[in-house]
């Protein structure tokens, strides 16, 4: 049974399984015994109209059979008669094989070039991506949004670092590094798979700089081999303020994990965060993608060598971004470092001592904390798209088996279902950043039944029900079609999107005119005004419903209407899928 415990503030319950069963995708059968099979049909044929008029003795087979022979070749009319039927019947066979293949799959392979492009989605893909020119921080290049400007700009100077970039996590202004690595790779993922969409949708030059504007933060965040600035920021500090980022003068102090006090989780999700950039801008600038490559390798080997969660290292983290474990982070890691280098030890680690951190079988959410059921789905690439080797791999199946348990968990006719849903169908899980799970969710939903697609999949097994890639397609765009609008509020949860959308999210620079002389405690009337927000955090994903799917508009309900920059690198993993179809690439290199 699903367990619900409270979550913490952001919103990730600490038991995140699903229920799944047993479940197992079904490779298609050969396209070339199709026609072999329906011509053995048709001379089968042959030879049965050959002894019907035979065994009949027929005044016509007679004459048939001595003008044959006088001719010098045997039979000629009637064998020429059956051959034409046969093949007639051969050309039926073929088609209706073909069409009962699509009607059962309903997914027809699909063309390597992106297909026409779904103008709703790509309005919200480019939305979303504002959001992240809203949560920036440093000195603004560029700066397309009217109401922001340079910020934070002596961030890490106590350290002699520049931590001037990076994004703000939230309506708050504090750099948190784990989540914010989480977007890195989620933006990353999302430009690796579905690059050709985004620049359908002329937003691929968008998506990398946000992603770049991270990774520059958090390179400078790792001046030595194992150590890591995670936060800046005082959270408790922050909170006691309601002013605008360009505002600020408070002190913001750093956080860092080390030897002393490691952080295993933070170093390996920042580590793949690095590595998986590391092959988005390899073919555009390949000295910065080596040097976020050996970055990479280094918080990896810290986090492996120093094994112990921040959230015991470091107590005071517990509070916003509480750790529920570091193997998973682990795994997710030496998964993007494989894809980044081919170096077998990573994937020596993934089907080796990383398997003591996975429970196979049992499906669970993906999340900013949780990252077991986005590692599953990408290691399943190898098993989808790798050589021989990879593909027979035992212990890589055992990783694509338990993807394919959270594939069927999500599939609402799946014998497996989970329960963990609203009256209308979106995926439910914490009343904390309700949107996160369903969004997440939906995104693996996406790239799984495009990897189908492309490795000609047809089918995936649910407790013996068969499911189509268009089956999970068809879940995802349910999903994000919710957050735009089909929903019973009748609202879009994307802000900008649509005629209605919410006008108090909590968002301090939102909330404040941008020509304000706010401190930072004479910005309170700003949270209690009964006015909507003078600036539109456009492209921001809020918290979302209750399980009622109910939905409060209100500036101090920070549950509903607070937007997280990693829910948005999500959404636009998401966007990105269904923005076009074509194949996903078998290879990020």
């Amino acid at each position: 049974m699903y367990r619900r415990v409270a979550p913490d503030r952001r919103g990730t319950p600490t038991d995140t399984h699903h229920p799944g069963g047993a479940c197992e995708s079904v490779p298609e059968p050969y396209e070339d015994i199709r026609p072999i099979f329906a011509m053995e049909q048709a001379l089968e044929l042959v030879y049965s109209v050959q002894e019907f008029f035979k065994s009949s003795n027929s005044p016509e087979y007679e004459a048939m059979e001595t003008k044959g022979r006088s001719k010098g070749w045997c039979s000629c009319g009637w064998f020429m008669v059956a051959v034409i039927l046969a093949l007639v019947v051969a050309g039926v066979v073929v088609m209706y094989q073909q069409k009962h293949k699509h009607s059962d799959s309903e997914s027809p392979p699909v063309s390597d070039s992106p297909g026409e492009v779904s103008q709703k989605y790509a309005d919200a893909l480019n939305l979303t991506l504002q959001f992240f020119d809203i949560q920036k921080a440093g000195q603004l290049e560029n700066n397309k949004i009217e109401w922001r400007g340079d910020s934070a700009l002596d961030d890490g100077k106590e350290a002699n670092l520049d931590l001037s970039k990076g994004m703000y996590d939230a309506g708050d202004h504090i750099k948190f590094g784990f989540p914010m690595a989480f977007s890195a790779t989620m933006l990353s993922w999302a430009i690796l798979e579905y690059g050709d969409q985004i620049q359908a949708a002329n937003q691929l030059e968008s998506a990398q700089d946000s992603l770049k504007w991270i990774t520059d933060f958090l390179i400078n965040a790792h001046p030595k081999d194992n150590v890591l600035y995670i936060q800046v920021g005082d959270p408790v500090a922050d909170h006691k303020c309601w002013e605008r980022p360009e505002s600020m003068k408070e002190k913001r102090p750093l956080i860092q994990v080390n030897t002393s006090s490691p952080g295993t989780e933070v170093a390996a999700e920042t580590a793949a965060a690095l590595a998986s950039a590391s092959l988005v801008f390899k073919s555009t600038d390949s000295t910065y993608s080596s040097t976020l490559l050996k970055h990479a390798k280094q918080l990896y080997s810290f986090a492996v060598t120093y094994r112990e969660s921040y959230s015991v290292s470091i107590p005071e983290v517990q509070t916003y971004y509480n750790s529920t474990g570091y193997g998973d982070e682990l795994l997710w890691a030496a998964g993007w470092l494989y894809h980044a280098t081919g170096d077998q030890s990573f994937l020596d680690f993934v089907t080796g001592d990383g398997k003591s951190y996975v429970d196979f079988g049992s499906p669970t959410w993906f999340s900013w904390d949780n990252k077991f059921a986005g590692a599953q789905v990408l290691l399943s690439r190898l098993s989808f798209f790798g050589g021989k080797y990879l593909k027979s791999n035992s212990d890589l199946l055992e990783y694509q088996k338990t993807a394919e348990a959270v594939m069927c968990g999500l599939l609402p006719k799946s014998p497996t279902a989970t329960l963990s849903r609203t009256d209308s169908g979106l995926i439910w899980v914490s009343e904390w950043n309700s949107l996160q799970h369903p969004v997440a969710s939906a995104f693996l939903a996406v790239v799984y039944s495009d990897y189908m697609l492309t490795s000609r999949t047809s089918k995936l097994s649910c407790d013996g029900k068969s499911f189509s890639a268009s089956d999970l397609r068809k879940f995802a765009k349910s999903q994000a079609d919710y957050v735009l609008g089909s929903n019973p509020m009748e609202m879009s949860y994307l802000v900008g999107f649509g005629d209605k959308y919410p006008q108090f999210v909590h968002h301090r620079g939102a909330s404040i005119p941008a020509d304000a002389d706010t401190g930072c405690t004479d910005g309170w009337k700003w949270l209690e005004s009964t006015d909507p927000n003078p600036n539109v955090a456009s492209g921001a994903l809020v918290g979302g419903p209750f399980l009622n799917e109910t939905f409060n508009d209100n500036r101090n309900n920070s549950m509903q209407t607070e937007p997280t920059t990693y829910n948005s690198a999500i959404m636009v993993g998401l966007l990105s899928g269904l923005v076009t179809t074509s194949s996903v690439v078998k290879s990020f290199t």
